[in-house]
């Protein structure tokens, strides 16, 4: 039955083409506009606020990723929220370097707070830290395995209402009523930058079209992206190859390579 959840989604985007909105770091926009792109999505950066009260209401859904976080963002993406909320649509929260820093920290909280439909996808270290405890981090980067956040990321679902995805070696899709475990992927993708920020910006276009999970996102960046290792010599091709993976995916092979487990 999930296994026929995530095919029927990404039946659905490429049928659909949702809009997605972006509030995203300098970082990874090219990266996360063209995977939103391979998949059948339509992408746009949209950071002014001036503009994001008419985006949010014909928009699909919104993400946001406080990679490049500063005060002059800040209130762009509580406003984006709040035109979110009054339109009913998702917002897909990606908390990065939370636990890194006084900032990251405090406005990550405030956004989930804010957020009435709500998707965190983070690394564990990022999960550990939004729930007020301990993490391990270096800058953006995890140094906690994705198991050790399970219990945060419950507590992040009963807090705010959410649902949460957790990357890692393994993924772990956390809502109220269930857990699954993913366990797809490669060792390579952490050394391309941005990959779990192209994961949030996918997780936006899957719940455009109804998956408010972030399963059927997840699922798909991992065996794309255990697909493209397989033919990528390093880092820079895998980047590359990811998006023809994307863009050339079709369900009977997604079906086929799932390595997918409910844990309750």
């Amino acid at each position: 039955m999930l296994t026929e959840q995530i095919t029927q989604a990404l039946s659905a985007v490429r049928q659909h083409k949702p809009l997605v909105v972006n509030i995203t770091n300098y970082v990874v926009m090219n990266n996360t506009a063209n995977a939103l792109l391979a998949i059948g999505a339509s992408p746009i950066m949209a950071h002014s606020q001036q503009e994001m009260a008419e985006m949010m209401s014909f928009a699909g859904a919104l993400v946001i990723n406080i990679g490049t976080l500063d005060s002059v963002w800040t209130p762009r993406m509580l406003f984006a929220v709040e035109k979110a909320n009054l339109n009913g649509k998702v917002v897909v929260f990606d908390p990065v370097g939370c636990g890194a820093s006084t900032l990251r920290t405090d406005t990550s909280r405030q956004i989930a707070r804010l957020a009435e439909k709500l998707i965190i996808r983070g690394n564990a270290s990022e999960i550990i830290a939004l729930a007020g405890e301990q993490a391990t981090s270096k800058g953006v980067d995890a140094l906690d395995s994705s198991d050790t956040a399970l219990g945060s990321a419950q507590y992040l679902v009963a807090e705010y209402g959410a649902n949460v995805v957790i990357s890692g070696e393994t993924d772990y899709i956390v809502t109220k009523s269930q857990t699954i475990t993913l366990n797809n992927g490669h060792a390579m993708m952490p050394y391309v930058t941005g990959m779990g920020c192209t994961l949030s910006a996918l997780t936006g276009a899957f719940a455009a079209i109804g998956d408010e999970t972030g399963l059927a996102a997840a699922a798909v960046l991992g065996v794309a992206g255990e697909i493209a290792a397989e033919q990528a010599r390093g880092p820079g091709s895998l980047q590359f190859i990811l998006l023809d993976t994307l863009y050339q995916l079709d369900e009977h092979t997604l079906a086929n390579r799932l390595n997918i487990q409910r844990l309750s």
